[in-house]
């Protein structure tokens, strides 16, 4: 099977399992784009796609080729980048959680273009989760997230510490600094980040080693909503305690700690094991983080 075959088997995937926007999206025949696809199938014994009427759905068949495929495309523009000195105007894809691209990322891409004024960053500020199926995928080259990635096939090193803070409404009874036990803070009405999320995952996973587990009422992915929801008395949030400083400092809202409940969290730079790290990404990489790579 060729790249060619790789490529085409990729555009139907990203076109909605659409033979006809693949061929749009390619400047090909959709006939070709058909035949391309029944190579691949009876090239390697599977079902790529069901067909059902008129519509096509993946196939877990399917799901696997697209990792393997978008893996080998990746690499292959790798290859073309650093074969052609593409390195020195090229392109770096950056993810950020939510968290680092508000608060870390801004000043380290006005850094970085001093020293690569050649080099554009493409920035995507997402939720984790998200940030690593782009990874997986070859979509990005290197992230910075908040928790850890599941994924063996991504190296994921760890270069800052950093906390988070539980915050109460002014009106809670609770006094700053305040150390509630676990069955007090269980019973609060919780306002959270959405389920993938940095902030999300550290805080569930420090929950169930201190041995409870909440349903929040609110789920959100904007940190000031959640911090306007706590300031409305609506509840309880964890949130990074860099992203709150001034509003406990001005007494809108009152930070409380919990009795075994560890919210200490570490940022990580994660990247696919078998990315190629140009000069301009590992100088990036050490910028943010200061974690050299040979």
């Amino acid at each position: 099977m060729t790249l060619r075959h790789m490529r085409i088997f990729l555009a139907v995937v990203n076109g909605g399992c659409n033979t006809t926007r693949a061929a749009e999206a390619l400047h090909m025949a959709q006939p070709a784009v058909s035949l391309a696809i029944r190579e691949l199938e009876s090239f390697y014994g599977v079902v790529l796609f069901d067909r059902i009427g008129r519509r096509l759905r993946i196939t877990p068949a399917g799901e696997r080729l697209r990792e393997y495929a978008a893996r080998i495309d990746a690499l292959f523009d790798d290859m073309e980048q650093g074969m052609r000195d593409g390195d020195a105007f090229g392109v770096l894809r950056v993810g950020a959680s939510l968290t680092i691209g508000a608060m870390l990322l801004p000043e380290r891409v006005r850094e970085f273009a001093g020293i690569c004024p050649d080099v554009q960053v493409r920035a995507l500020v997402a939720p984790c989760d998200e940030l690593e199926q782009k990874l997986l995928a070859g979509e990005l080259d290197i992230a910075f997230l908040e928790g850890l990635v599941l994924s063996d096939a991504l190296v994921c090193r760890a270069y800052k510490e950093d906390s988070l803070v539980a915050i109460c409404p002014p009106d809670s009874g609770f006094a700053p600094g305040q150390v509630l036990t676990r069955e007090q803070f269980a019973a609060q009405h919780f306002l959270l980040r959405e389920p993938g999320s940095g902030t999300r995952e550290v805080f569930d996973q420090a929950a169930e080693r201190a041995g409870f587990a909440v349903t929040p009422v609110w789920e959100a992915r904007s940190t000031t909503a959640l911090i306007n929801a706590v300031i409305a008395g609506l509840g309880v949030a964890v949130l990074p305690e860099r992203r709150v400083r001034d509003i406990i400092a001005a007494g809108r809202v009152v930070p409380v700690a919990v009795d075994g409940l560890d919210l200490t969290r570490r940022f990580h730079v994660v990247y696919h094991r078998e990315k190629y790290l140009t000069p301009s990404a590992k100088r990036f990489i050490a910028l943010c983080s200061g974690i050299k790579i040979e």
